[in-house]
């Protein structure tokens, strides 16, 4: 039981330093006053958004919070 634990300790620490790495390639979602006084054009980019780069960025970051999160749950548990 005890190389489970650490399997999944290692695993969780991967998680871990992948999570923060997606989180800082992550574009700002702030545009400034230039963004408050234009507001926000529909362009290409911006339909989609799921299909960019930037979509697949926040796709990633919704998976590795996910598995974060029900990892340190597992973690937690007294086996």
């Amino acid at each position: 039981m005890d190389i489970l634990r650490t399997i999944v300790m290692v695993l969780f620490v991967l998680i871990s330093i992948v999570l923060v790495v997606v989180i800082l390639m992550q574009e700002s979602k702030t545009s400034g006053l230039s963004g408050a006084i234009n507001g926000v054009a529909d362009t290409y980019w911006g339909k989609n958004k799921g299909r960019s780069m930037e979509g697949k960025l926040v796709k990633a970051t919704k998976v590795f919070a996910a598995l974060f999160f029900i990892i340190a749950l597992a973690l937690n548990m007294n086996w």
